[in-house]
């Protein structure tokens, strides 16, 4: 096994920690008696209700959040055990505007997908950052996130997580749980801190000022908080996991995966063209084969073969580039001189206020505002369509004897046959335009948020009400061509005409361009392809509670009661060139795209926007109280809650919840609850008309043409991949709601059988299940392609897979297979659609232990672990109809299928998270340690030569700070994460970004000073 026991790596976080505080507690001094009480957070609306202890909560406080060094709210949040995998992430994320670009990373409670986690400012609901993207959770779906970068980390008071659906308290996005955001209000002075870091061996650096100031009146309080951060791009020649696309020489080692040719991902979209005249007679010059029978031909450097030389050691020879055989080296490597995190400036302003209209009614008020510029170097533009050459083009190689003008053209082959004095038009493909140079993508996200309200007591009544309006904006600017002034610029017959015919570079054939054409050229074919999104949320409250409505034998009975009423709008305004204003017509075939953009497949603008109306109630029932003396029922709570909402656009639903906490004796606690959720559809799965995105699969039928004829030995030597072909995906207006519901049991100790010389302990243990219906989703391109590959191993075709003809090339390789030829992957129908029920279950522990006021000093130790135990979707017919033909033999054991029957311990599902964290501080010194454990997880579409999946193996990372106050109020603070320098473990991308980040030991340096 490559991977040390994760049962030992967790015990080892664990037991550090808490026995470390065990030791120094022989020697502590006697404390002053404490009693722990309920902290009142996320999950109800009561304040002072005693069934908040039956609520599964995870409360981070400032000095825990800053014991992680964590700088941005992506890194904070993947502390916590309970998130899953980041799908909004730069690693995860296409090289293209269809993307959620930028200083923008996901939130994502239990693995459920991307919109299943709400999340509150203050206890409030949060606008949604504007970009849709699709993720690989269930496809290509489009889904919309809230920007954990969005949270000012260092101006956090505390974060609270309630790990139970809330649907029937906040309204009914809360399917996972809920992420509450409480910033630092009430300051009174002024403080100012500055922080240094970077990671070892990278180029990557964070500087951050932060700025807490506030005053306190003799009715109310002003505060305000600035935090400006600025961190250099990370690139990927940096670290030699991200150095190339090439990763076969990392995988080399282990005998199973070193002769897995899928791990060269260098893309086929090269500035050596795919070029053709049509199928004709063989073009020959000077009785030298040119073109084959298709009229396909290309250029390459001598070294591979030389059929006609052009100069410069380059030549053409005929019939399409083999890059995955002899032309693989010919492949594009996209991480040259490219960023793995763009480069990002952000800012973030607070400002609180409150004052005392009377003495029964406070107003309140909150501004906020969130900017970030970001700046990522990507690879240059790829030609996505079929372009057609003019023949008029100065550097075709079949061009017109003489151009329009009568001069001679001196770039037309000698001795041509088969080609006519007027010249023949070229079809390009697969192209990039290393010559334009690379894409800067330059993305500026904004939110703002402007909130004002009263509250205050009545006639024993809490009450509470607030107007609420946010808005968000993400433009997203980057260099692309134009297709339809590269056409003009390729019908030219002058030397400013645009060259596609002279390669890239000889000595670097996998990068660069070392003929470009002329910057004129390139000046007229290159424009900026922009795509603004904006989101709004305007919502109005009022809330009312009362911890003592009437009397039960138990004890009072509390209630709260709401109305809610908001309005969301989302826009997402797509480039002219993009969204059908400006198509592409084809001025040699006359066909027509709807994209006029070479790199971007057609998306329309999407616009909408919905009314919801809510109001709930919930009740805070004491069934049992400590002076009643029912014997092993020393307390019994109960939470009831319902919450109606109508959607302008979809409905009206109902959810209810019941939450139980039974304390069998003091310091022994059970609880339970029960609770339905629900998601609408949005705008973009139910209203899209058909858009593209690229349909990366592997196209089985040619990999078993390959191994039939002996080519491979196995399907992990396969690189038959779809790279060029798109998905096309259209929107269902019959698609039903996702629907869920939710179940959890646990158990609280507080002991108090441990002398208190030896701390204050509490231990948790919470079981807990998801189920959810009709979740939305996609049948998704690898399982098209397997369909495909059965069908036609039986004589049969997939109709939803659209291909070319079979050119003489792919005859040849099917030659005596017994399989009846076909040509490549063109493109992939798809349509959204409810998937099959999806089951989710885990365990989540905890232990908390606190040690005050020794001669030592004082130690508080937290470990927090999350296992999840069942990740499960039924496959549907299809699936299940492929894992049969797998299983008798019909298709080749190899061939990769989607196992939804248990999905923990894959790709981004690791079975165990644990974070661990100790403090310390006695006087001026602070100190502090905190472990993060991830266990391994397999990558089933990555399979070795045995057929086994690739495992990514666990990861345990350890932080550690320590702290010291000077005189006058000054503190300085040196911490380092990743201490042992773990690094991200290799995965099939090098990394697996929306679990591990992509960097190692990073040390950071913090200054503070209050006046």
């Amino acid at each position: 096994m490559r991977n040390p026991s994760k049962i030992g790596l967790m015990a080892t976080t664990a037991s550090t920690v808490l026995f470390a505080g065990a030791a120094l507690a022989q020697e502590a001094l006697p404390a002053e008696p404490t009693q722990v009480e309920d902290i009142v957070v996320v999950g109800t609306n009561i304040r002072g209700a005693r069934t908040t202890a039956a609520l599964p909560v995870v409360v981070a406080d400032r000095e825990q959040i800053e014991a992680t060094g964590a700088t941005t709210g992506d890194e904070l949040m993947r502390t916590i055990p309970q998130m899953g995998d980041v799908l909004f992430d730069s690693a995860n994320n296409p090289q293209t505007s269809n993307s959620a670009r930028g200083d923008v990373n996901s939130v994502n409670l239990r693995s459920l997908g991307v919109g299943n986690t709400l999340v509150l400012l203050n206890g409030r609901r949060l606008v949604q950052h504007p970009t849709s993207q699709g993720t690989s959770d269930t496809g290509t779906v489009p889904v919309l996130s809230y920007n954990s970068n969005a949270i000012p980390v260092s101006g956090l008071e505390r974060l609270e997580v309630l790990l139970d659906g809330a649907a029937a308290i906040y309204g009914a996005d809360a399917v996972a749980g809920v992420v509450n955001t409480v910033l630092r209000d009430n300051i009174d002075g002024l403080t100012v801190s500055a922080r240094y870091g970077g990671a070892e061996g990278t180029q990557m650096r964070d500087t951050e000022f932060n700025l807490f100031t506030g005053k306190n009146f003799d009715r109310g309080n002003v505060s305000l908080f600035a935090n400006y951060a600025q961190r250099t791009a990370l690139w990927a020649s940096d670290q030699d996991f991200t150095r190339s696309d090439d990763l076969r020489p990392l995988f080399a080692g282990d005998p199973d995966f070193a002769k897995v040719q899928s791990l060269d991902g260098r893309s086929s979209h090269t500035p050596w063209a795919r070029l053709s005249v049509g199928s004709r007679p063989v073009i020959k010059s000077n009785g030298v084969n040119v073109t084959n029978a298709t009229g396909a031909f290309h250029y390459q450097p001598g070294s591979f073969g030389c059929a006609v030389d052009v100069g410069d050691d380059i030549c053409i020879a005929t019939g399409n580039h083999a890059f995955n055989g002899a032309h693989r080296d010919m492949r594009y490597d996209t991480r040259h001189d490219t960023t793995v995190r763009p480069s990002v400036e952000r800012l973030n302003l607070f400002l609180t206020g409150r004052y005392d209209l009377t003495d029964n009614v406070e107003a309140f008020g909150e501004v906020g505002y969130y900017s970030a510029h970001s700046r990522a170097v990507q690879p240059p533009v790829v030609n996505l369509n079929d372009i057609w050459i003019p023949a008029s083009n100065y550097y075709n190689p079949f061009g017109p004897v003489t151009f329009a003008d009568g001069t001679a053209n001196p770039n037309r082959l000698p001795g041509l046959t088969g080609v006519p004095a007027e010249g023949l038009p070229v079809l390009m493909t697969n192209y990039r335009f290393v010559d334009t140079g690379f894409q800067v993508v330059k993305v500026d996200n904004y939110q703002a948020r402007l909130l004002g309200g009263l509250r205050g007591e009545w006639r024993g009544f809490n009450w509470e009400t607030a107007v609420v309006y946010s808005e968000a904006e993400a433009k997203d600017v980057s260099p692309n061509v134009n297709m339809t002034a590269l056409q003009k610029q390729l019908a030219l017959s002058t030397p400013d005409a645009y060259n596609p015919f002279s390669g890239g570079c000889v000595a670097t054939t996998s990068y660069g361009d070392c003929s470009p054409s002329s910057q004129a050229a390139i000046d007229a074919i290159v424009f900026y392809l922009r795509r603004v999104s904006r989101t709004t949320l305007t919502m109005a409250d009022f809330k009312l509670s009362r911890g003592d409505l009437f009397q039960l034998p138990g004890g009072p009975v509390g209630m709260a009661f709401g109305v809610e009423a908001r309005r969301e709008t989302q826009k997402d305004d797509r480039d002219a060139n993009l969204d059908g204003t400006y198509t592409f017509t084809d001025m040699v075939s006359g066909e027509t795209n709807l994209s006029n953009v070479s790199a971007v497949s057609p998306n329309p603008d999407t616009s909408g926007s919905r009314e919801v109306f809510s109001t709930y109630v919930e009740f805070a029932v004491p069934v049992v109280s400590p002076e009643m003396n029912i014997p092993l029922v020393y307390q019994l709570d109960v939470q009831l809650a319902g919450r109606y909402e109508h959607y302008s656009d979809f409905g009206s639903v109902a959810k209810p919840k019941i939450a139980a906490a039974w304390d069998v004796v003091p310091g022994v606690r059970v609880r339970g609850s029960y609770s339905q959720g629900f998601r609408a559809p949005n705008l973009e799965q139910t209203h899209a008309t058909q858009y593209a995105r690229l349909a990366n699969g592997m196209d089985y039928v040619r990999c078993e043409a390959q191994l039939r004829k002996g080519d491979i030995d196995n399907f992990s030597q396969c690189s038959q991949n779809t790279s060029g072909a798109s998905l096309l995906v259209a929107g269902n207006p019959d698609l039903e709601p996702e629907e869920s519901t939710n179940t959890s049991y646990g158990l609280v100790l507080q002991p108090s059988f441990i002398p208190e010389r030896f701390g204050a302990f509490t231990f948790t243990i919470d079981k807990w299940r998801i189920e959810q219906e009709k979740i939305v989703g996609l049948l998704g391109a690898q399982t098209a392609l397997a369909l495909d590959y059965l069908n036609r191993v039986e004589g049969g075709s997939n109709p939803l897979v659209n291909r070319r003809a079979p050119t003489p090339e792919d005859i040849l390789l099917f030659q005596g297979t017994g399989l009846t030829p076909v040509g490549e992957v063109v493109s992939i129908n798809d349509r959204f659609i409810n998937l099959q029920p999806q089951t989710v279950s885990g365990l989540d522990l905890a232990v908390n232990w606190s040690l005050r006021r020794t001669k030592y000093g004082t130690f508080i130790v937290n470990v927090n672990a999350s296992k999840l135990d069942e990740f499960t979707r039924d496959p549907g017919d299809i699936v299940n109809e492929l894992y049969a033909a797998r299983e008798a033999g019909t298709i080749n054991a190899g061939t990769t299928l989607p196992d939804s029957s248990q999905l923990v311990g894959q790709n981004g599902r690791p079975e165990w998270r644990l974070n661990a964290s100790l403090t310390w501080r006695k006087g001026p010194w602070r100190a502090g340690m905190t472990s993060q454990y991830i266990s391994d997880f397999q990558q089933p579409g990555l399979l070795g030569a045995s057929g086994d999946p690739w495992v990514v193996d666990a990861r345990q990372t350890v932080n550690a700070y320590v702290d010291y106050e000077f005189p006058a109020e000054t503190r300085l603070r040196l911490g380092v994460r990743d201490l042992t320098d773990q690094g991200p473990p290799l995965a099939d991308n090098g990394y697996r970004g929306s679990v591990h980040s992509p960097w190692g030991r990073y040390w950071y340096v913090t200054a503070t000073k209050s006046f």
